[in-house]
């Protein structure tokens, strides 16, 4: 038996299970943790390996639906052990400006960055620029299975074994065969078959035929919700940032995601960009740009990216996170009261600590002077940064939300360990 591999298992295990601690999933699987890691140790070692059932659900609280496939937890914990044994290698790899599902580079650290681009493009201001707005059609559900292995594979063939010997004593990394094993169940494993769908027909009915995983062509599309899917998508389009640096030597460039920019202080250079950059993402990656989704602009007009309006000397919060945090708020008044209280703070301030980086203190007074009902449970800092909650709620709130959760969590346990997972709360 390998007992280092067998450890990395459980570590990836604790790992996947942090903040998932009172799922029903979770506990199931932590009633018999030992057996199921053991099973699913030999299933890897024995090349046994299958990924589960996943279940697909829509996201609605934004203000576009998304489509999300919740892996079986004992994926996740096959999906940990691959992205902490290969993403810090890859992230050697990539480009500064490349934002998403990387430590510390976040939408906030991507508009900071748009707002340096700009400013050192046009001397602060002092001369105009112009920046394009591009975006990839579809992105997730066209990605290239075949390519994205065949980018992971000819990468690790030729550095796997070097950054392996550089790995401080007592890291177990996964040799290269098992590695490649597990690479090609994940990405080839179509998360359509055999899925528990979740949602009412009236919900699913407005959805898109365009943004669905069910649509994608074969051996296309990654689903959106796995760990690995958000770094092979970092993986894939590294190829197209590479090539804007390397090969245009564009200077200011930026993408999350699909989304991507480039600043320059010529108008008629980044319209002679938009047809290569069509035609290299179609040849190479097998992508779109969205006809619907180039925007050509100056800078000094404002530009609007993930969530943030960058305009000459500050940045606001977009239209759309006003939107969301005046939803949140109306849906609170009604819902919540004193002994779902703790979650609403913590709702209301997930909106306050990110807004706070914008200017947008009128906007926040305004909208809190409109919602003085929120002053029943604590009070607001003075520059709308922190919302505390009441000594006195605070002290009743939680016993009173601990027995409801266990309540709510208790109950399709009671109904027996066996049960499928359609009666389980994911």
């Amino acid at each position: 038996m390998n007992y280092d591999l067998l450890d990395t298992l459980f570590q990836a295990y604790f790992d996947v299970r942090k903040g998932k601690r009172n799922t029903v999933n979770q506990l199931r699987y932590e009633l018999n943790m030992e057996h199921e890691l053991l099973e699913l140790y030999d299933d890897i070692v024995s090349r046994r390996y299958n990924p589960s059932r996943s279940i697909c659900f829509l996201l609605t609280e934004l203000e576009i639906k998304r489509e999300i496939f919740g892996a079986n937890f004992r994926d996740r914990i096959v999906h940990r052990l691959i992205h902490d044994q290969i993403a810090p290698l890859f992230e050697r790899t990539f480009i500064a400006d490349s934002y998403s599902c990387r430590k510390g580079r976040g939408t906030l650290y991507a508009i900071r960055r748009l707002d340096h681009h700009i400013r050192s493009c046009s001397r602060n201001y002092s001369r105009p620029c112009w920046v394009l707005k591009l975006d990839v059609q579809g992105y997730f559900f066209s990605i290239d299975r075949k390519i994205l292995y065949a980018m992971l594979r000819s990468y690790l063939e030729r550095h796997w074994t070097a950054y392996c010997a550089a790995q401080p004593a007592g890291r177990y990394m996964l040799d290269s065969e098992l590695l490649f094993y597990l690479l090609e169940r994940v990405i080839f494993h179509d998360s359509t078959q055999n899925c528990i769908v979740r949602g009412s027909r009236k919900v699913w009915a407005d959805f898109p035929p365009s943004k669905s995983l069910f649509r994608a062509a074969p051996d296309c599309g990654l689903p959106i919700g796995n760990l690995t899917s958000q770094l092979f998508s970092n993986i894939y389009m590294d190829r197209f940032d590479q090539w804007m640096k390397r090969e245009l030597k564009v200077r200011h460039y930026g993408r999350y995601v699909d989304d991507f920019f480039i600043v320059h202080e010529d108008r008629a250079y980044l319209k002679s960009l938009i047809p290569v950059i069509r035609d290299f993402l179609r040849e190479e990656l097998h992508l779109t740009l969205h006809p619907n989704k180039i925007h050509l602009q100056r800078a000094d007009r404002g530009v609007l990216f993930v969530g943030g309006y960058v305009k000459p000397g500050r940045i606001y919060p977009s239209h759309r996170v006003i939107r969301r945090l005046l939803r949140m708020l109306d849906a609170s008044r009604s819902h919540y009261g004193e002994r779902q209280a703790p979650k609403f703070a913590a709702s209301i301030n997930s909106y306050l600590g990110g807004m706070k980086h914008f200017r947008c203190y009128r906007c926040l007074r305004r909208i809190i002077e409109a919602n003085e009902w929120i002053y029943r449970y604590g009070w607001m800092r003075t520059d709308f940064a922190k919302f505390t909650l009441d000594h006195r709620v605070r002290a009743h709130a939680p016993c009173a939300l601990v027995s409801d959760s266990l309540q709510n969590r208790l109950r399709p346990l009671q109904r027996g360990l066996s049960g499928t997972h359609e009666n389980l709360d994911y």
